[in-house]
């Protein structure tokens, strides 16, 4: 299907109901990823939380850097609400990279006085690219999939001389006041653990709702390793907090 001028691909389990609706931006460190690699895991958490899912392939660096994937998503969102989905039957989500492009889209969205999802979920979410967090050094030997080297290259090609420290790139730097609830789940043992507990730091300062769960002995996006339990653990906690957050007395009501 076609987003405006993006593709992506709905994802609806037999068990979506109603109006709920979670658009999902994959990781990939803005190089790499498609809705298709990340099918299985989207449908996972779909099926549990009793939603449909959209996937935008958001267009990737080096051949489209910065902003072009803060405008593909924020575009996304335009066209749920264009299809008659309202903000408070949509839940962001995201992994990775997709996860830090989540917030920074609930930035610039807000920024622009648009009308916020109902929350947003992140999974392993990179959200500062100047790979500050000290557990890019502590977890260095732990992280089989990421690498600060691997994070610098990926950041070189999708900045293009924009500033890493640009909250809408990074949005650990950025304000977090009036966004809505977030669920932020990490490894212990990745690279990026501290991401996820620094934007907890940051929503919680700004009054923001925000729960962080780090699994202990996790590697980086453990939630697409299906059959070892912590995955099903994060699968189910985030599809109850989506289902908290849309609740079906509301679902209801937006479609009549």
């Amino acid at each position: 299907m076609l987003i405006s001028a993006i593709r992506g691909e709905w994802v609806v389990p037999e068990s979506a109901t109603g109006r709920r609706v979670i658009l999902y931006f994959h990781g990939g460190g803005f190089i790499a990823g498609s809705p298709e690699g990340h099918r299985s895991l989207v449908a996972r958490l779909a099926h549990a939380a009793s939603a449909r899912a959209l996937v935008p392939q958001y267009r990737l660096a080096p051949e489209f850097p910065y902003p072009a994937a803060l405008r593909d998503a924020a575009d996304a969102y335009r066209w749920l609400l264009t299809q008659g989905v309202t903000p408070n039957n949509i839940i962001f989500a995201g992994d990775g990279s997709g996860g830090g492009l989540a917030l920074s889209t609930l930035l610039a969205l807000r920024n622009a006085g648009l009308p916020l999802p109902a929350a947003c979920v992140c999974f392993s979410p990179w959200a500062d690219m100047t790979m500050s967090g000290w557990s890019m050094l502590k977890n260095k030997m732990n992280d089989d999939t990421m690498s600060w080297e691997l994070l610098a290259t990926c950041a070189r090609h999708y900045l293009k001389g924009a500033s890493p420290a640009d909250p809408f790139s990074s949005p650990i730097y950025g304000d977090f006041r009036g966004l809505p609830p977030l669920m932020i789940h990490a490894g212990s043992l990745e690279v990026l653990k501290d991401d996820a507990s620094r934007l907890g730091e940051r929503a919680a300062a700004a009054n923001v709702n925000v729960n962080v769960e780090v699994y202990e002995n996790m590697p980086h996006l453990f939630q697409g390793m299906p059959d070892i339990p912590e995955s099903k653990v994060s699968i189910t906690r985030a599809a109850a907090f989506i289902k908290a957050r849309t609740p079906e007395v509301m679902l209801r009501r937006a479609a009549q």
